[in-house]
């Protein structure tokens, strides 16, 4: 009786281990899904800015003199610089 009783004892910690082990992979792995996905829409953000900041100097220089340029230019890169280090952490 006594070995029926470690057996089971071992089979149940063997089966408790290996839930646990499980439930910890699949969190992991929830996790560094969420934190690519994050950094994918963080990465695809930054693209769209460079391209917008791109796109509005080029039509700007396109129909508007020099200074007019370098202004646009300064107020563009105030505006983003600012708008990332109040969204940074």
């Amino acid at each position: 009786m006594v070995l029926v009783e470690v057996v089971i004892v071992l089979v149940v910690m063997v089966v408790v281990v290996v839930v646990v082990v499980v439930v910890v992979v699949v969190v992991v792995v929830v996790v560094m899904m969420l934190v690519l996905v994050v950094v994918v829409v963080v990465v695809v953000a930054a693209v769209v800015v460079v391209i917008v900041v791109v796109v509005v100097v080029v039509v700007v220089a396109a129909h508007c003199s020099e200074s007019v340029v370098v202004v646009v230019v300064v107020v563009v890169v105030v505006v983003v610089v600012k708008s990332h280090v109040v969204v940074a952490p």
